[in-house]
């Protein structure tokens, strides 16, 4: 006879949930009557509920679908990387047609400046070959014409590293055709710069930046220093002697300046000595704050000329002190009497350019600067044409130790403006040079016809007492006044 085997509770339970629950789970399952009978006959018309995951299960079932997840083909994640990078080489492609649809084809006008500018710059010389080079026409290319044009610069005859005919070279190795010569209150290495030039195919506009400080003519508001740059033709300014007296006054004050830096600095913990900026500056050389900057380098005090600048000898910092810098406006006035124009430099270091550029254009201004190597300065843009001002620009180079300062020839000046300079200022430059002659035929023996012209490029000395003999001086009379329409 066969005899019934018991089943223990643990076995009767898996058996009937598939489940192995432990002895603990078991008795709270039959802990009630009523719970058992429910248990062993469910209702009519219901299922089962189907007991709870324990700690393990959903562990194992998280994980499953954490691997469901992350396990995907390697060749499907590549496939939509692939598309990801695909779409966005579109993107960058609209964009770039979207910049070139923008872009427009130089127009006549601008061709025919650069034509101008280039026969300006090479004195008369055909300049054209250049200018059609770059026709879209010939480049088959829709873009701007250009000309590398230099309007402020220095030289170790003021606060530069590079001397004028080291700067001359770099310019050329550039390809700067026309390069302004703008040494703060001195035009001591004009003549070095002219003469480098005469090697190499760079035209040279002499000129100076002065220092000056400006006073609101209201009354209202703080003084502040201004930079005055002057442009004059090829020889020079109409009354030299009179800008070399206004020059070497605020010359003589930059020692006095120096000084007083010098003793703030001191005040500071740092003590320097004025023949080591001297030394610095070099022989002849009026110092400035770049000279003490770099004084300050030197001693260890600061790691660069930049954090000097930045933390002592900024405009009203610390150490910074003004010296005997004239008025804006007689400046501005001294600049239009000799000969010269007159443009504001960088006028976004000013506090309130607004009233700096309307009071100096009410004394004669002629330009203000408004293109850097970071691009044109739209606010400063529409002020100039509020005044009515020319606008350049320039790198105001200075050759220091510094990877983030603009090059020579660096800023992208519009043909058009380079033009509109040149004929704003070839009129002014063409009576200084009348001047110029005027007083020298005032100095010519009796008898002299002092200049007559005689065609379109050539000038000749022409006296019935004298003969020229120094056939070089004639040559560089013509080379210089070639561009010189006198009357008779």
């Amino acid at each position: 006879m066969a005899t019934a085997r018991l089943k223990s509770p643990q076995q009767s339970t898996h058996d009937a949930f598939g489940l192995s629950l432990s002895l603990t789970h078991y008795s709270l399952f039959i802990a009630t009557p009523a719970h058992a009978a429910s248990a062993a006959a469910p209702r009519m018309g219901h299922m089962p509920r189907p007991p709870a995951a324990t700690s393990s299960e959903e562990e194992i079932k998280k994980e499953d679908v954490v691997v469901a997840a992350v396990d995907v083909p390697d060749d499907d994640v590549a496939a939509d990387r692939r598309e990801e990078e695909e779409e966005q080489k579109k993107r960058r492609r609209r964009k770039e047609k979207k910049k070139k649809k923008r872009r427009r084809a130089p127009s006549e006008e601008e061709v025919a400046a650069l034509r101008s500018v280039l026969r300006w710059a090479r004195r008369g010389e055909a300049g054209d070959e250049e200018a059609d080079g770059q026709h879209p026409a010939a480049t088959g290319r829709r873009r701007r014409p250009r000309v590398a044009v230099e309007l402020h610069a220095h030289s170790t005859c003021s606060d530069g590293s590079l001397s004028p005919a080291a700067l001359v070279q770099r310019a050329l190795r550039n390809g700067v055709k026309v390069l302004a010569l703008t040494d703060h209150d001195t035009m001591a290495g004009v003549p070095e710069a002219i003469e480098s030039a005469k090697q190499c195919s760079i035209r040279i506009i002499p000129g100076v930046e002065i220092s000056a400080m400006y006073s609101p003519s209201d009354g209202i508001g703080a003084e502040e220093p201004v930079h005055i740059l002057a442009y004059y033709g090829s020889l020079g300014p109409a009354k030299p002697q009179e800008l070399d007296r206004f020059l070497g006054s605020i010359r003589d004050g930059r020692y006095t300046r120096a000084k007083e830096m010098l003793l703030k600095l001191r005040s500071l913990d740092m003590p320097m000595e004025l023949e080591d900026v001297c030394t610095i500056a070099g022989d002849g050389v009026a110092p400035g704050r770049l000279h003490v900057a770099r004084a300050m380098v030197e001693a260890g005090y600061v790691e660069n000329i930049r954090q000097a600048f930045s933390r002592y000898l900024y405009d009203g910092g610390p150490a910074y002190s003004t010296g005997s810098e004239p008025a804006g406006k007689s400046v501005v006035q001294l600049v239009c009497r000799n000969g010269g124009v007159a443009v504001l430099a960088h006028p976004w270091a000013l506090k309130n350019p607004v009233a700096v550029i309307k009071d100096l254009k009410a004394a004669g201004l002629h330009g203000v600067e408004v293109y850097r190597s970071d691009g044109k300065l739209s606010g400063l843009s529409d002020l100039a044409d509020t005044y009515d001002l020319l606008k350049i620009g320039g790198s105001d180079y200075h050759g220091r130790d510094d990877k983030d300062e603009p090059d020579v020839g660096s800023v992208d000046l519009p043909v058009l403006a380079v033009s509109g300079f040149l004929d704003a200022a070839q009129p002014i430059w063409h009576n200084a040079t009348k001047e110029i002659l005027a007083n020298i035929t005032e100095r010519a023996p009796n008898g002299s016809k002092g200049l007559q012209r005689t065609n379109s490029a050539n000038l000749r000395l022409l006296s019935s007492d004298l003969e020229v003999t120094d056939s070089t001086e004639v040559e560089v009379l013509q080379t210089e006044l070639s561009d010189v329409v006198l009357s008779n």
